[in-house]
């Protein structure tokens, strides 16, 4: 019995394997459920960023959203847009490699990073393979110089802070600040360059300078100095981590001037570790949410950043990333074509281009002239539009 038994199981084993269509081990489906990566239906999208860090994180919910928009409307060409996710954990060492693998996996662009000092990174492995790249947020110097498929739609420094001190001039009337040079970083020092010229064009006199150093904590000398002297306002182009804590200490010793600064300071870090302390304190960005003149695009986008985002109203990093991918999804429409070379002919003519976070136009060295700059000041605990200043 036991005998016949095992014959009848090989005999029906047998039988399943000569049944039509069967087969053995996954189907079709399961094997192909990865990207078809270069397929003649897929258009490949790149994101490069740290996804645990907040810029990063920020961006690429604004891409993913994007992507997702251009999928709805029937993709681009006819074809699926395919986002290819490269994490570089915030690692510089980790950038190439992770760029390489982008450019192995025929992507059409790369969207990232978001900071100067990794875009450049990744800028010399895109220009080496021919691949467009396009920084939502990368502001500091030296990006668009590493060649001709490299971009950026960032507000510029050089834009933001003429027209930002202006308005501290005609419209608050500062006449006299302080200045914190934060060195030993290249963002900061750079922007204190472009401040100094700008607030003395403007008539704006710097009474008392003081410097710290990346990663200080104590300031209480620097402030102590400050409290010599009558003036209207600080001047702090520095990052979140150190404003912060400096104005707690100015807080302290009973100084009540409120700071301004750029876009390095704009972190949700400033006004949750800052509390009170940071109330006033105004910096520029490209993007902000102004319910006077919110244009009905712009405001679409925020909704549905909203809906994925618990409510949270979204910021520079998700807003000008969602235009990075937009901008690359225009030229290859434009040029009907997904090919590297034609993207970037595309873009380089861009003139004009309305995006949620404002008008973008490259200049002759590919440059974003961006406008407007939006002034933002921490008000109750939250980011709100002080002013929307025009550029031309």
């Amino acid at each position: 019995m036991k005998r016949k038994h095992i014959l009848f199981l090989i005999f029906i084993m047998l039988a399943v394997l000569i049944l039509p269509g069967c087969k053995t081990g996954a189907s079709d489906g399961e094997i192909n459920k990865q990207p078809d990566i270069g397929g003649e239906n897929i258009i490949n999208i790149g994101y490069l960023g740290d996804k645990s860090g907040y810029g990063g994180s920020e961006c690429l919910k604004g891409i993913r959203i994007a992507v997702d928009d251009i999928n709805r409307a029937g993709g681009l060409l006819g074809k699926k847009v395919e986002l290819i996710e490269g994490d570089h954990g915030g690692k510089s060492s980790e950038t190439v490699r992770v760029t390489q693998d982008l450019v192995a996996r025929k992507v059409a662009a790369v969207i990232g990073d978001n900071t100067t000092g990794i875009t450049k990174l990744a800028a010399t492995v895109c220009q080496d393979n021919n691949v467009v790249l396009i920084s939502p947020t990368a502001s500091g110097s030296g990006v668009v110089e590493m060649g001709d498929y490299i971009f950026r739609i960032a507000l510029l420094d050089t834009v933001a802070v003429p027209a930002v001190v202006k308005y501290l001039a005609d419209d608050l009337k500062w006449k006299k600040v302080a200045l914190v040079k934060n060195v030993g970083r290249s963002y900061t020092e750079g922007l204190t360059a472009i401040f100094k010229p700008a607030l003395f064009r403007n008539g704006i006199e710097i009474i008392n300078e003081q410097k710290i150093r990346k990663n200080d904590t104590d300031f209480s000398a620097q402030v102590n100095s400050l409290k010599q002297n009558q003036f209207d306002g600080l001047i702090f182009p520095g990052n979140s981590q150190e404003a912060y804590l400096f104005m707690q200490e100015m807080r302290k010793q009973g100084l009540q001037q409120v700071a301004a600064g750029g876009d390095g300071m704009y972190t949700r870090e400033l006004i949750e570790c800052g509390g009170t302390a940071v109330e006033g304190t105004m910096v520029y960005a490209g993007f902000g949410v102004d319910p006077k003149s919110i244009e009905p695009k712009t405001m679409e986008f925020v909704e549905k950043y909203k809906a994925v985002s618990n409510n949270q109203t979204p910021d520079v990093f998700a807003a000008q990333a969602y235009d990075a991918v937009n901008l690359v999804a225009d030229a290859i429409r434009d040029a009907g074509s997904a090919e590297p070379v034609d993207i970037k002919e595309k873009l380089a003519g861009t003139k004009n281009w309305q995006g949620v976070s404002g008008t973008i136009t490259f200049d002759q060295d590919r440059e974003p002239v961006k406008s407007p700059v939006y002034l933002l000041e921490v008000k109750e605990g939250r980011y709100v539009v002080k002013a929307a200043i025009p550029v031309s």
